[in-house]
């Protein structure tokens, strides 16, 4: 099987190629700033782990798992999870994702982190066995670039409205700002940025569930002053009534993270009107397929759908971009560049220019690995 230059697909008369074997790479890399953090975790490093999985020509798919304690996985389970699971597409067609996606559930529950880089790998793999992006795999591509969204790490207001100047300053238009729980504090922080970066850059405030709902209700009113478009998971993940409250009872847009962490979840949000967006992230929901049915439920919803914090390397951002190129209903600038604060990435490939990132259109996944 083959594709010419413009992606049409020639199909040799020849057995389907099958995936020969799988490796599994643990990374760790160092954030840039070894203080960053956000309400009750701190993150000196991302940890996670590189999926490989070769097909009989030596073709390679990659896939990435994050391995975030706040999504109870850690680099060692994430390991053990890929063990377990990835034999179950050795031997099999590399075509078939949805026949391997049921092998890979059948073999262990949850696990979505490593399970999300099964199901990218075996995208990879596929649209490298054809020749074409991987965007085409999921729909084909509605934009040529994604708008990004910056996040800052929780820190004093003046050490916040500083780095956000500097994102600022090399193009960027939007920006997340990580909130701590305390109305007093993080209204202060949401003034200081405002004031430093003026009126045409957006802004979105993260308490990352540090909220009680009637708090989250006071800290919304108090927001609207400084212009802010969305506010991320104010309350616990688990707490669907008082984040329906908190909703209710503002007027900017609240947007599901910890409570949207599958297409399930999503559907019964969107069914109460608990929401008003969800942020998609291919670790914590499972993968492209996952991430696709859920992105499916907000557009006949009518729920703002954008993609949220995929940090980790390139090759991670990357996948995620595909999908975010691919879906019609992205409403608001994704979190796809955090790859920029991270040292030691052994991929590369991705352009970032003026505030958006560009999709690639080489075969795949579009990234390659670093020369040593």
């Amino acid at each position: 099987m083959r594709a010419d230059r413009v992606g049409r697909v020639h199909v040799s008369p020849e057995r389907a190629l099958q995936i020969k074997s799988f490796a599994i790479e643990r990374l760790t890399l160092p954030d840039e700033d070894p203080n960053w953090k956000f309400a009750g975790q701190a993150y000196p490093t991302n940890d996670a782990c590189v999926l490989t999985l070769t097909a009989e020509d030596g073709t390679q798919g990659w896939g990435y798992a994050a391995a975030f304690p706040h999504l109870a996985a850690t680099a060692p389970g994430v390991e053990g999870a890929l063990q377990r699971m990835c034999p179950a597409v050795v031997g099999q067609d590399a075509m078939a994702i949805e026949a391997n996606l049921a092998r890979v559930h059948a073999a262990l529950a949850g696990n979505n982190p490593a399970k999300a880089a099964i199901d990218c790998a075996l995208h990879d793999l596929k649209a490298r066995l054809l020749g074409v992006p991987l965007y085409e795999l999921l729909g084909g591509k509605t934009t040529d670039r994604i708008a990004i969204c910056r996040m800052l790490g929780l820190k004093v207001p003046p050490e916040m409205a500083e780095r956000a100047q500097r994102l600022v300053d090399q193009g960027y238009r939007h920006l997340k700002l990580k909130v701590g729980g305390n109305v007093r504090e993080d209204i202060e922080r949401l003034r200081a940025v405002r004031r430093q970066v003026g009126d045409e850059v957006r802004l979105v405030a993260d308490p990352n569930q540090s909220y009680r709902a009637k708090d989250a209700i006071v800290f919304a009113q108090r927001a609207v002053e400084f212009d802010v478009d969305i506010i991320e998971q104010p309350v616990r993940a688990d707490d669907v009534d008082g984040l329906q409250d908190v909703t209710r009872a503002s007027s900017i847009a609240i947007e599901a993270d910890e409570s949207a962490y599958d297409a399930s979840s999503t559907y019964r949000l969107a069914a109460s009107r608990s929401i008003n967006a969800v942020s998609l992230k291919l670790p914590k929901m499972g993968g492209l397929r996952a991430v696709q049915a859920a992105a499916r439920i907000c557009e006949v919803a009518h729920l703002g759908c954008r993609m949220g914090a995929n940090v980790g390397s390139q090759l991670l951002a990357a996948h995620a971009l595909h999908l975010a190129a691919a879906l019609p209903n992205i409403t608001y600038a994704c979190e796809l560049a955090e790859f920029q604060k991270l040292l030691n990435d052994p991929f590369e490939g991705l352009k970032v220019e003026d505030g958006y990132l560009y999709v690639p259109d080489a075969p795949g996944v579009g990234v390659i690995r670093r020369s040593a």
